[in-house]
Formats: C-alpha cells, structure tokens, sequence
C-alpha cells in the first residue's frame, strides 16, 4: 500500500513516525507548506514521544529515515500534487485545511485512489468509526472520516452504556493544550482560547455531540460536551456523567466494560483498576481506556471516566483504517 501524508502538524509527524516500521506500508511523500528544514527537524525531534532513532536526513529533495526514502512537497494546492504519477494508494489528510468533499477531492484530482481525513469532516463525508461502524466501508468509498480523538473515545462508551439504556449524558473531555491555542494571551475568535494554555484550565467549544449524534441517532437530543483543557502536553482524561434509564451498581458498569475490552473490543477499549494519572496513558494505542476505580453510582446516576492518548490512541485508529481499507484497493 503506498501511502502520502498531506500535513505535517501532530497527527501527520506521529503517523508518519509509525508508518517507517510498518510492514505492508510504503510511505512514498509527504506535503507541508512549512519550510522542508524545519520538517525535517520537528520530524525527528518530538517534546512528547522523544527523537527519532537513527539518522534523519533531507538529501535532494527526499527525507530519508529508517533507511526509506520520502519525496517531501512544499504544494498549498493539492490539485497540483503528484499522486498519480507516485502511484498514491491513500492520502492521509491531516493539514485540517480540507475538511469538506470539494476539498478533499483535490486529492482525488489528483490520482489519489482513497482519501482518509485525521477530524471529522462535514456531513457530505461519510463518518465511520473503527470498532463501530467500519463495516459500512465499500468498493465506492473513496474518502472517509474517521472521527476525531475524542469521537473515538466517546462513541465506544456511549454504544455500550445504551445497551442498559441511556436517558441524557454530559461529557466533560478533559485535553492536554493543542496547536489551536496560544502560548500566551493573544486575540482568538472563540476568546478563551485565546488565553495562554500552559496558565488556565479552559473552557473550550467543541462539536463533539453533533458527531455522536450523528453516528447514534437513537441518543439525539440527549447529550451535551464540552472539552476543558488543562496545562499538559499530552493525554485527556473524559468524564462522562450520564443519568441510566434504570438503576445500575458499579459493578456492573465495570463488568459491562471489562467484558468489552477483553472480547468485541479487544484493543479499542481498554479496562483498568490501577491508580493512573494522565502520564500513565502516553503511547496508549486504544481509543480509550475505563478507570474502573474512579466509576461511581448514585441511583441511576452514573459518573465515568476515561482516559486516552489524543495523539497516539488516534493515530492507532488510523492505521487499523488503512489496514481495513486495503482488501478494497
């Protein structure tokens, strides 16, 4: 499978980094309108998951590592990019530049075969969930989001706590601080994340219900979401308050959960009775991870928590995608 990554910003320097040792897997090129020094650099220099073993060199054009050989494009259009010509099976679309279907078909323009965004793209993108929905992949599908983190975290849970029966939930997603926050107070259009990330827990807006609710159309209405972004660098904690139809015990949540991580969702969910802090949870490949300690019931009021790597758990997802989608090529 000959794989090209179009941006350069967290996700595509991680799945970048994990594609060098993937068997079955050629990434052939990537793309970043950043300069091709500094991509270099920050591809093998990382503050969270540490540098890159071996050489990392750019040598006429290509970025060399792990002994592969890596054309790199400084292209802002990506109509103009030579994925025909590279033989391109899938295009790993991580700039958060082209979330929408007239966008991402640039790549398809330009002889891409498939297209697979790192968010959740707008409604004319079919939005499927590894674990959850993958099975609705077909022959004709030829670009797909598949969710962000915190989707990925949250349908999981949500799916299984409904099988009881769910009659309104509350997710508070507690995130390390992104890219799309300042380092110091600077004007933002949404003002809080303006502020500076490593000084203020903050309150942020995020779309996180209207993705689930598009995925389970059986809680519409019934779910809330705010993320809250606290001064980390990496890791979330997902706190899920949900009012149940009938009275549960913590032991049969935990149950519910721990049956789940070791059969129909081995390695997306993950189950848990150690005392963990976010730290724990770096390099984490599961969509989400249940604290059975921190679960808690007051009748049919029900307290959750989570924990998952934003970055690595997320990644993990899209690579089993691209294995997925290969038996379609």
């Amino acid at each position: 499978m000959r794989v090209a990554i179009n941006g350069m910003g967290r996700i595509g320097r991680l799945l970048g980094r994990r594609l060098l040792h993937l068997p079955g897997v050629d990434l052939v090129a990537v793309n970043d309108i950043m300069d091709t020094e500094n991509l270099v650099y920050l591809f093998r220099y990382d503050s969270i998951y540490g540098t890159l073993p071996g050489p990392v060199q750019l040598r006429e054009g290509k970025l060399l590592a792990a002994g592969k050989e890596i054309s790199v494009f400084r292209e802002a259009d990506p109509a103009r990019l030579p994925w025909k010509q590279l033989g391109v099976d899938i295009v790993l679309e991580c700039s958060g530049r082209f979330s929408h279907g007239e966008g991402v078909g640039l790549h398809l323009d330009a002889g891409a075969r498939k297209v697979l965004l790192s968010t959740t793209g707008t409604p004319d993108i079919p939005l499927l969930i590894y674990g959850f929905n993958q099975h609705a992949l077909t022959a004709d599908s030829f670009v797909i989001s598949p969710g962000g983190c915190m989707t990925n975290c949250s349908t999981h849970i949500l799916y299984l706590l409904n099988s009881i029966g769910i009659q309104s939930a509350h997710l508070n997603i507690l995130h390390s601080y992104t890219s799309r926050q300042e380092l110091v107070d600077a004007p933002h259009k949404q003002f809080r994340r303006g502020r500076a990330a490593a000084e203020s827990i903050i309150p942020v807006e995020i779309d996180l219900a209207v993705s689930l609710e598009r995925l389970m159309p059986a809680l519409q209405g019934k779910i809330a979401a705010v993320s809250t972004r606290v001064p980390v660098a990496n890791g979330a904690m997902a706190d899920f308050t949900v009012q149940m139809k009938h009275p549960v015990t913590v032991r049969e949540i935990n149950s519910l959960f721990s049956k789940a991580a070791h059969h129909e969702y081995k390695g997306i969910v993950d189950y848990s009775e150690e005392p963990l802090v976010s730290l724990d949870i770096k390099g984490n490949t599961h969509s989400c991870l249940i604290d059975g300690t921190l679960t808690s019931v007051v009748g049919s009021h029900l307290k959750l928590i989570a924990w998952f790597d934003n970055e690595y758990g997320y990644t993990s997802r899209m690579i089993d995608w691209l294995f997925y989608w290969k038996k379609f090529l």
